[in-house]
């Protein structure tokens, strides 16, 4: 990553990426509904979650309102391929493909031609309920002002992690977590109770706007 992009920064894509290891533990990939927002509290405007709707392309489910602020749209149903650059799609689509495949971690450097906004995206495997890997978390991170709007990235570099069962290296050039996973994160989905006068939990959970 550039020199410019701030540490804090690196520091949410971690703990982001630590939440999801939270989550997975011994399996080599979390599910979808495992996701809940308080894990993701310092990264929640950044974060994405994205559904593959055939092979490279996947689509935007769930989007942090950065995402929105970038594009000047809101970008729910849209491919992630939105936020890149025409020259660079097929490059993409394929590691798309490599990260759902393999699966894998990913992480990218961006860019933009004018030089005035950077960023990292961080992308994690998830399983949906069915059990495939069609789904993914991400998060945004950007540094500096962008020229305008839609604003799209050049893709400087990409950096893939085959996972394997117990645990996965954080990829190259990432620093460590700043604090350890919270694992009361990780609860299990609640269940459904039929009886209407029972008190049930007031969190916040993503919801998928198609469901």
């Amino acid at each position: 990553m550039t020199e410019d992009v701030s540490d804090p920064d690196l520091t949410v894509l971690a703990q982001v990426q630590a939440y999801w290891e939270s989550l997975r533990g011994e399996q080599i990939i979390p599910k979808r509904s495992q996701i809940d927002p308080r894990g993701l509290e310092p990264a929640l405007h950044h974060a994405f979650i994205l559904e593959r709707i055939k092979p490279g392309v996947a689509r935007l489910r769930v989007a942090g309102s950065h995402l929105n602020e970038l594009m000047g749209m809101e970008v729910r149903g849209m491919a992630i391929t939105s936020f890149i650059q025409i020259e660079a799609r097929q490059r993409f689509n394929l590691m798309m493909e490599e990260l759902f495949e393999t699966p894998a971690i990913g992480m990218l450097e961006l860019g933009n031609r004018e030089g005035q906004i950077q960023g990292r995206m961080l992308l994690l495997p998830l399983k949906s309920d069915m059990g495939d890997t069609s789904r993914m978390l991400g998060c945004l991170m950007t540094k500096g002002t962008p020229p305008g709007s839609p604003c799209r990235f050049d893709m400087r570099s990409a950096k893939i992690t085959p996972l394997r069962s117990g645990g996965a290296s954080l990829p190259m050039d990432m620093p460590p977590p700043a604090v350890r996973p919270v694992q009361g994160f990780a609860e299990k989905p609640p269940v459904f109770d039929s009886d209407p006068k029972r008190p049930r939990p007031g969190y916040l959970r993503l919801v998928d706007p198609e469901k």
